[in-house]
């Protein structure tokens, strides 16, 4: 017996893995060669592509689809209807075949409700993008980006609050500036 759910609704092709405790709601497709982490969860009408990639811990809300080219690493979240492409320049009458751009969301990061992910970009380490924003460029980590196109408007704590000019969070962590990046200071 699976140790995983997949509502009957649902389709898991043959060659595709899924990991322990996962949860795949209604009327998914999760496509040959996908690979999904533990403890992970796909809302409604969720689709992930051939031989996508996904972390242990993340969370797909409904109607998200994941294309060939995408990487969620551990502890994702992706808001309801945020959008993924994986062609930087598509044609109805030149297709690809497999040639996609590389979009990488790094581990803890957040995406918004409604956002688009333009491919060929990074998404930081526990970025929050925020929703309706469209990507067009790498994002930093712990980077807060908004608006179309996306642009920087402030950073965020990994546990998700927006940070202040002192780079203290409530939940006790702590950040510093390296060159323009920002990096957490290390607990005592």
């Amino acid at each position: 017996m699976p140790m995983f759910f997949v509502h009957e609704s649902s389709y898991v092709d043959d060659g595709a893995t899924i990991g322990e405790g996962t949860k795949i709601w209604h009327f998914c497709h999760v496509q040959r060669g996908a690979v999904i982490g533990r403890n992970c969860s796909l809302g409604q009408n969720v689709n992930i592509g051939n031989d996508v990639r996904i972390g242990n811990g993340v969370r797909i809300q409904n109607n998200v689809s994941v294309y060939e080219g995408v990487e969620l690493e551990d502890n994702v979240f992706c808001g309801p209807s945020c959008v993924f492409t994986n062609v930087n320049t598509p044609r109805a009458h030149f297709p690809v075949h497999g040639v996609y751009a590389r979009t990488r969301v790094c581990e803890g990061a957040s995406l918004g409700a409604n956002c688009t992910i333009v491919c060929g970009h990074t998404v930081g380490r526990s970025a929050l993008v925020a929703a309706g924003a469209v990507v067009t460029r790498d994002v930093k980590d712990y980077a807060l980006v908004a608006g179309v196109p996306a642009r920087q408007i402030g950073w965020v704590c990994a546990c998700g609050k927006k940070l202040g000019e002192s780079l203290s969070c409530t939940c006790g962590r702590r950040y510093r500036m390296e060159g323009g990046t920002l990096r957490p200071v290390p607990e005592e």
